[in-house]
């Protein structure tokens, strides 16, 4: 039994999902009303995802369902983990059998800790500072470009590109700002986010990276693993996104020898398990890939059933039943290089080349899943949300080619 357990109305926890049903595992969830994952015909069982008592829904998901292996869709659900994994001692085995080694753990939750960590074993990493305070990013030169980032963030929010010393300063004082009540009550409210008021009830005091800013174009990888060994690895050029920060919507396959090798070293130094996924940059002047971030779960690649490897859901069903992976034929594969994800491709960019030109990645088995994805996120259609967005209007990034 697979328990995938999210908390964000993301379409990629129900591909991998519909992924590890495919390859024969049972497959429950814990998730929030209308959530995708609510639409696969295969989940055995559906857990709900409170935003009162968030923690001990994720809690009671987990006794209910025994699972021989926890899947988390988001970082927030790691998040959560981690403090069961500190609070609840039964709980302990499973956990690190799904996500690695608690000693990593602390790494994990820091961008700064963990750049810091790659650097060591030799990776390649843009300069990453710690800023406490505005005068630290006086090392900054006036016209210096560089990236501010706040931990416990993901999905490219809590991310500001600045231009300018000036700009930083900026956004450090933005990011640096605790997240008052009334931003708890819109995210629990307007969003539904499960998590909003646990997130405020913790009152961490926000942690804020500056990194160097590195002129190329983005690549992510994601790869399954198993207690420190990589068992797999899928890894893109990002070709569209959405916003400058924001997720890919198209991508092109690639080997990269240099970011294989990075997934490789951090997966035996953090010894990881599940799925984990890294974001890089690529140097236009140079080539060389330079290491951003760590995302502690899944991403949208896991699912994609690439030649002479297949998918890395199956892999892990793989080393779950004790057998070797059965590699797909030819024709089951992605056919050529390019991938425009579904439904993120059609409802940023309904005109983009990429959804007859590349390879589209629909979810024709399941219609009511397709037909759920092609509307808003389920928050979104709620009243409150309608009024509220009635009364704000919030800009939409356009699609950015690289």
């Amino acid at each position: 039994m697979v328990l995938v357990c999210a908390t964000m109305w993301w379409p990629l926890s129900a591909r991998l999902s519909m992924a590890l049903i495919a390859h024969g595992c049972r497959v429950s969830a814990v998730c929030p009303p209308g959530h995708p994952l609510r639409y696969i015909s295969g989940v055995e069982a559906v857990y709900p995802y409170r935003g009162l008592g968030s923690i001990e829904s994720l809690r009671k998901a987990i006794a209910t369902s025994q699972p021989d292996l926890i899947v988390p869709g988001d970082d927030g659900v790691v998040w959560q983990l981690h403090e069961l994994h500190a609070k609840v001692p039964e709980l302990r085995g499973l956990i690190e059998k799904s996500l690695g080694s608690s000693e990593g753990y602390a790494t994990i939750r820091s961008r700064g800790a963990f750049l810091q960590r790659a650097a060591e074993i030799g990776i390649r990493v843009p300069d990453t500072r710690t800023i406490a305070s505005a005068s630290d990013l006086n090392y900054l030169a006036e016209n210096e470009p560089s990236v501010l980032k706040l931990d416990g963030t993901w999905g490219g929010s809590g991310v500001a590109i600045a231009r300018s010393k000036a700009e930083a300063v900026a956004a450090f004082r933005k990011l640096s700002q605790p997240m008052g009540i009334g931003t708890s009550c819109k995210r629990f409210l307007v969003n539904r986010d499960p998590l909003a008021l646990w997130s405020w009830g913790k009152r961490e005091k926000p942690r804020v990276t500056a990194q160097q800013f590195v002129s190329g174009r983005p690549a992510n990888t994601m790869f399954a693993c198993w207690e420190g060994e990589v068992l797999g690895i899928v890894t893109v050029e990002v070709l569209a996104a959405q916003g400058s920060t924001g997720a890919a919507t198209v991508v092109r396959i690639v080997r990269n020898g240099e970011i294989e090798t990075a997934a490789r070293l951090l997966a035996k130094e953090l010894k990881l398990s599940g799925f984990h996924g890294l974001d890089f940059m690529i140097e236009n002047s140079t080539g060389a890939a330079y290491l951003i971030e760590l995302n502690p779960r899944c991403t949208q690649l896991g699912h994609l059933p690439v030649a002479g490897q297949g998918d890395l859901a199956g892999l892990i069903a793989a080393r779950l039943s004790g057998v070797a992976a059965v590699m797909p034929c030819k024709d089951e594969c992605i056919q050529g290089d390019t991938v425009a994800f579904f439904p993120q491709t059609f409802t940023w960019n309904p005109a983009s080349v990429y959804l007859v030109r590349g390879y589209h990645d629909v979810p024709w088995e399941e219609p009511e899943l397709v037909r759920q994805l092609i509307k808003k996120p389920w928050p979104e259609r709620q009243w409150l949300s309608r009024v509220y967005h009635h009364f704000r209007v919030t800009k939409r990034q356009d699609e950015v080619r690289f």
